[in-house]
């Protein structure tokens, strides 16, 4: 008996860890992809992390792909992680010790630390305030190391070639039209971020999906400076392994009402002013992406209702969910069990609410 071909349209992120869990699984795979490295994953600012604003249920999802991340970096060579944590002080001192009365008793390893740990912990931060939170098990992955090494682990068949309509007959999806031609599967993963916005409309299905711009700075490298995140107030930063800072004012990057060069010339001030030995530091240049988010702020992750062997997946951060989301859709798609991790993010709760 063959095993089950399962066709990813998009190569970013969570298409390459769809890839390689898959294959991993025993599926053949193929990837269709414009380009490799996907859209919206090259302009992440790549944090790792299940802290803030979540509630019970995605914080286990999260904090459940953080571990994945750190079994994956010991399976495959080159996927470009660093750890070492994050030091937070964007908020007021009262809202931190709720985020560590909040975290901690979840197991999260968060605690709070005064001005002069946090020099300790980062030399080079300039200006720390009396209270930080130090989540020490957060990281970064490089994300133009990941996903080439995810793919080239998956032993996937990459088509580089524009999806641009879905061949469904009788409720069943047949293959996708591409520029290529049409490509049959067994299963399909749509994984393509706001690109499978229009792919669903040639359905009639709404992916109810929102979009802002963000801005990501890049600097040209330097000498390591930074060994940890730094989320502080109008700027979070991080440094690359090959010694690039990047920057926005918020983690999926800065709005840029004020025009591109603008953010970019306040973001670069904020580096030098924060970090010490930055002082001369260079723009090498920014990128803006555009974040897919879900209408909910949640993740859409399951099958699409009506429309048999059509798989979705989209959300942000897909980033940090990639390794749990991977495991958890394979399993799904090849057993036919739905991880309870995932079982809230489901396509079919946005019908729900509008049968309401």
């Amino acid at each position: 008996m063959s095993p089950p071909h399962v066709l990813i349209i998009g190569a970013g992120i969570l298409g390459a860890s769809l890839a390689w869990h898959l294959a991993r699984a025993g599926a053949r795979v193929t990837v269709v992809a414009q380009t490799s490295g996907g859209t919206a994953t090259p302009n992440s600012f790549a944090w790792i992390n299940a802290s803030f604003g979540n509630d019970a249920a995605y914080f286990r999802l999260r904090f459940d792909s953080m571990g994945r991340w750190r079994r994956l970096e010991q399976e495959i060579s080159g996927l470009g992680m660093s750890w070492g944590g994050s030091l937070s002080y964007d908020m007021t001192a009262e809202e931190l010790e709720r985020y560590a009365a909040e975290f901690s008793p979840r197991g999260y390893p968060v605690r709070l630390v005064d001005e002069a740990e946090a020099r300790v912990l980062e030399p080079h931060l300039l200006h720390p305030p009396r209270l930080v939170a130090f989540a020490e098990a957060e990281g970064a992955v490089e994300h133009s190391m990941a996903v080439p090494a995810l793919l080239g682990a998956s032993g996937a068949e990459i088509v580089t070639s524009c999806v641009h309509g879905l061949d469904v007959t009788g409720g069943r999806l047949l293959s996708v039209m591409t520029d290529e031609g049409p490509i049959e599967a067994d299963e399909f993963i749509l994984a393509a971020g706001l690109g499978s916005v229009p792919l669903l409309a040639t359905l009639g299905i709404e992916l109810p999906l929102d979009a802002s711009a963000g801005l990501i700075l890049h600097t040209t490298p330097m000498r390591k400076l930074l060994r940890r995140l730094v989320i502080a107030p109008e700027i979070h930063i991080r440094q690359t392994l090959t010694g690039e800072i990047i920057a926005g004012s918020d983690f999926g990057g800065s709005p840029i009402e004020r025009g591109p060069l603008a953010v970019a010339a306040k973001l670069l001030d904020l580096i030098r002013t924060n970090v010490r030995g930055a002082e001369s530091v260079t723009l090498e240049r920014y990128s803006i992406g555009y974040r897919p988010i879900p209408k909910d702020g949640l993740p859409i992750i399951g099958r699409i209702p009506g429309i048999e062997r059509l798989y979705v997946t989209v959300m942000h951060s897909g980033i940090t969910n990639a390794p749990a989301v991977g495991a958890y859709a394979a399993e799904e798609i090849l057993k036919d069990k739905r991880h309870e991790l995932i079982q809230p993010y489901g396509f079919e709760r946005f019908q729900m609410e509008q049968r309401r």
